[in-house]
């Protein structure tokens, strides 16, 4: 089946992480701006990376924090998701455990964005990360079946 003509339903939990990623995006923005301004920030090529902003209040620093966080493991996710939209298995239990890792990484982001409790979203970052290795395994079946 060529690639323009594939529709499987794993590809509906990946384009809605893509798009909680562009709501957190926005969100860093939104809070981020203000703050920049409220604290009188001019923005300075030369100084050390993080430097400028690790000054802006915690609760404005969190909306990047966890922006930063969805360009990092989610990019697996996606890999993945695609490998299994394209091996034909992306249904059943990889579809549930796709929505399983979208869902708690929204939940993670609320929570970093929100009140930032470390201890709670390492026991959500381990269970995403539980959902991603399910993914995995179930591709590595299929690839050397």
């Amino acid at each position: 089946m060529p690639i323009t003509t594939l529709s499987t339903p794993i590809l509906t939990p990946l384009v809605v992480l893509v798009a909680w990623s562009m709501v957190m995006w926005l969100w860093m923005y939104i809070t981020r701006l203000p703050a920049m301004k409220a604290a009188n920030m001019k923005p300075d090529p030369n100084a050390p990376s993080g430097e400028q902003m690790s000054t802006l209040p915690a609760n404005v620093r969190w909306k990047a924090d966890n922006y930063n966080h969805l360009m990092e493991q989610p990019t697996v996710f996606y890999a993945i998701v695609l490998a299994l939209a394209l091996l034909g298995q992306g249904d059943g239990i990889n579809l549930t455990l796709a929505w399983a890792y979208v869902g708690i990484r929204i939940v993670h982001s609320l929570l970093q964005a929100l009140v930032n409790k470390i201890e709670v979203r390492f026991v959500l970052f381990f269970l995403s990360s539980l959902a991603l290795i399910g993914l995995t395994i179930n591709a590595l079946r299929v690839v050397f079946a």
